[in-house]
C-alpha cells in the first residue's frame, strides 16, 4: 500500500515525533515495539505526512518473502519483464517503507534488509545480479509485538540492533480519551466510559486473553456508537467479541462491560 497524502491525527505521548525527525534528517532505520492497536502504524503514516514524503506499508506475514519485496519477472506477451516490488521501488525513489509486523515475515526477508540497516545502505537484486545503492531520502522503518508468541516470533539481537528502537504502549486514560474524541467525534462522558472499560479489562490478566483491548478497538465502538448502535452492544461487538472465542470469557466481559456503559 502506498500512501502519499491524508489528513492524519496523532497525540504524540513522548518525545517519538522528535526522535523520528532526528532519524529522518540521519537516515537511521527505526524499529517499532509494542502490542497490537497502540499507534505504531498510525504514527508511521503522520509522520510520512509530516515529512512529506511516500509512504509505502507491507503488512508482513508468514508468508512474505524477499521476492516479494524486492521483486520478481512475471511473462508478458512474448515477453519476460522483471517487476520491482515495493522494497525496490521505496529504495529507488526514496521513499519511507514501512515493514509491519516484521518479525511475522519469512527469514529471507530479514537477510534481505540487512545491507539496508548498515553504512552500506544498497540492496542487493539477486535475480537481476544488480545491487542498488538506496535513495539520500529512503528510510526503512519496521513494527513488531514483542508480547505476541513470545519466544516463537522474535526478532534476533543481530537484527534488532541494527535498529534504532521506540517502544509503544496504549496511552494513559486522559491521551486515550482525547484520541476516541478527536477521531470519531464521540461525546466526551461516553469516551471516559469506553477508555475506563478498556483499562479495566487490560488489568485482567487473570483471564489469560492473548491479546487485550487496543485503542483500535475502542475507536471502533466510539464510531459505532456515534454512528447510532446502542453504547452496551456497540462495546460487545467492537470491544468483547475480537478478544476471545471462550463463550465463558465472552459473557464475564459482556457482564462487565455493561456495568460499566
Amino acid at each position: 500500500m502506498i500512501v502519499t497524502e491524508k489528513t492524519i491525527f496523532y497525540k504524540a505521548v513522548g518525545a517519538e515525533i522528535e526522535i523520528f525527525n532526528q532519524i529522518n534528517q540521519l537516515r537511521l532505520p527505526l524499529l517499532l515495539k509494542g502490542p497490537t492497536g497502540s499507534g505504531k502504524s498510525r504514527f508511521v503514516e503522520y509522520m510520512a505526512n509530516e515529512v512529506n514524503k511516500t509512504l509505502v506499508t507491507v503488512s508482513c506475514h508468514e508468508e512474505t518473502s524477499a521476492t516479494d519485496l524486492i521483486g520478481r519477472f512475471i511473462i508478458k506477451g512474448a515477453e519476460t519483464i522483471w517487476i520491482d516490488g515495493p522494497l525496490s521501488i521505496a529504495v529507488k525513489n526514496g521513499y519511507i517503507l514501512y515493514l509491519d509486523e516484521v518479525a511475522e515475515a519469512r527469514p529471507d526477508v530479514i537477510v534481505a534488509i540487512h545491507s539496508l540497516t548498515d553504512h552500506r545502505r544498497e540492496l542487493f537484486i539477486d535475480k537481476l545480479g544488480e545491487t542498488i545503492k538506496a535513495h539520500p531520502d529512503f528510510l526503512l522503518v519496521a513494527s513488531f509485538n514483542p508480547g505476541y508468541q513470545k519466544g516463537f516470533k522474535e526478532l534476533k539481537p543481530s537484527t534488532r540492533q541494527r535498529f534504532v528502537a521506540l517502544s509503544f504502549d496504549y496511552p494513559n486514560p486522559k491521551i486515550e480519551a482525547e484520541i476516541l474524541i478527536n477521531e470519531t467525534g464521540i461525546q466526551a462522558d461516553i469516551a471516559q466510559k469506553l477508555v475506563a472499560i478498556g483499562t479495566k479489562i487490560r488489568n485482567l490478566t487473570e483471564l489469560g486473553l492473548t491479546e487485550t483491548v487496543s485503542t483500535r478497538l475502542l475507536v471502533d465502538a466510539a464510531k459505532l456508537i456515534n454512528n447510532g448502535l446502542p453504547k452496551r452492544l456497540a462495546v460487545h461487538v467492537a470491544v468483547v467479541e475480537p478478544l476471545t472465542d471462550e463463550q465463558e470469557t465472552i459473557q464475564a466481559l459482556n457482564d462487565l462491560c455493561d456495568l460499566m456503559i
